[in-house]
């Protein structure tokens, strides 16, 4: 798989949910719902000429047909808007987000067996398996492939050749050499399961010859089914890669209730300042996702506070089983105008955090308010009274 095309799925996911920009009133616009396109100005402005012009029965139908439909499209945009902003951007509710719940899993892919000229391979399909796709630091990724026939079944596989290198970029020279890999099914170096029929090798940029790579790092492999005496298959992974760790997670996380909210406060030492990303997910005492939380803001060089806050109403609505566990908590800094588009921090697999256990009242059951919320509901209800206005008009009321 490629990186670009994966990971504009899973970060510019990331991406629509979060904005990825400021917090001030221009950029906050970008984060949350964005209030439903208006109708062109002249829609509604002709209305009440149009209603004293001599008409025919049908021509007046039809006005007033229009007229209707925009009251409707009036108020369903408005409805729409105010439905979606309940909770604020960056706390929300994991139904919404269910490609996001579970970050770590593996890519676990099944394509047919290709040459090298592109031509599948008949009777040939490949079980592909990557632990990550975006590498930084000091981590390794574990690659995994196996082969199976048309009805599914295992065939026996050899890895004749696996080399990683370097993907072209822009018409860069390379700053690496290729390093070959081994792939085995002996139960080590990345491998699960000794004999199972999966074929696993482990790559650790850093320590390998990659580590001044900041891209792409494709591993080919060329492969065949034992026995088969043809050309061999042709198959490829790819990671972006990059060496910075630009903060990392002192372990230290706190709570509290702020303002009928329960925010999380992560310890974190910053060495590269700017745009840092974070993402952490919450489930209840029965293991229940019930929330994605969410940090998009600036962070200074040094100990810093990584503030994630649970909106009250959310946890009112979602009616959680105390203590809360705050699980899997990804981030890393986001870098504009440049690929790759980020430097990682450390991952979180697992339970970050178990909170105290609250009484539902004391979390706060309003719905979220700023003032970009409320200048947007203003200029949708203005929408929605000029439409009614229009056709009380042209109905002649």
């Amino acid at each position: 798989m490629t990186p670009r095309s994966w990971a504009a799925g899973a970060l510019l996911a990331a991406a629509a949910a979060l904005g990825w920009l400021a917090w001030d009133d221009g950029a906050s616009a970008m984060h949350a719902p964005a209030p439903p396109a208006a109708p062109p100005p002249g829609a509604l402005a002709g209305a009440g000429l149009a209603a004293t012009a001599p008409q025919s029965d049908a021509a007046r139908a039809q006005r007033l047909r229009e007229l209707q439909a925009a009251l409707h499209d009036a108020r369903q945009r408005l409805a729409s808007y105010q439905a979606a902003t309940v909770y604020p951007f960056d706390s929300r509710p994991a139904a919404e987000q269910r490609d996001q719940l579970r970050p770590f899993d593996p890519v676990i892919e099944s394509r047919p067996l290709l040459t090298a000229q592109g031509e599948p391979l008949r009777g040939r399909h490949l079980v592909t398996r990557q632990d990550r796709v975006f590498v930084g630091g000091q981590d390794s990724v574990v690659f995994a492939v196996s082969m199976v026939d048309d009805q599914r079944q295992p065939l026996p596989l050899r890895v004749l050749r696996a080399v990683a290198r370097e993907a072209p970029s822009g018409g860069a020279a390379a700053v690496s050499q290729p390093a070959a890999l081994q792939f085995d099914d002996r139960g080590t170096g990345g491998d699960a399961i000794a004999g199972d029929g999966t074929l696993s090798a482990r790559l650790q940029p850093a320590a390998q010859g990659f580590a001044a790579v900041r891209g792409t790092i494709r591993v080919e492999l060329d492969l065949q089914a034992a026995g088969d005496g043809g050309a061999p298959g042709h198959a490829f992974f790819d990671i972006v890669y990059t060496p910075e760790v630009p903060a990392t997670w002192t372990g230290d996380v706190r709570e509290s209730m702020e303002l009928g909210s329960l925010a999380f406060f992560l310890g974190a030492q910053v060495r590269e300042p700017g745009r840092y990303v974070v993402s952490a997910r919450v489930y209840d005492a029965t293991g229940r996702p019930f929330a994605l939380l969410q940090f998009n803001d600036e962070l200074p060089a040094g100990p810093a506070q990584v503030k994630l806050t649970l909106f009250g109403k959310l946890v009112r609505d979602a009616g959680p089983v105390f203590p809360l566990t705050l699980r899997d908590v990804d981030g890393y800094r986001l870098i504009e105008d440049r690929f790759p588009d980020r430097a990682l921090m450390p991952r979180r697999a697992g339970i970050a955090h178990t909170s105290a256990r609250y009484v539902l009242d004391a979390f706060a059951d309003a719905q979220w308010s700023s003032e970009q919320r409320t200048r947007y509901l203003t200029e949708l209800g203005r929408d929605v009274a000029q439409a009614d206005a229009a056709l009380k008009a042209a109905q002649g009321r």
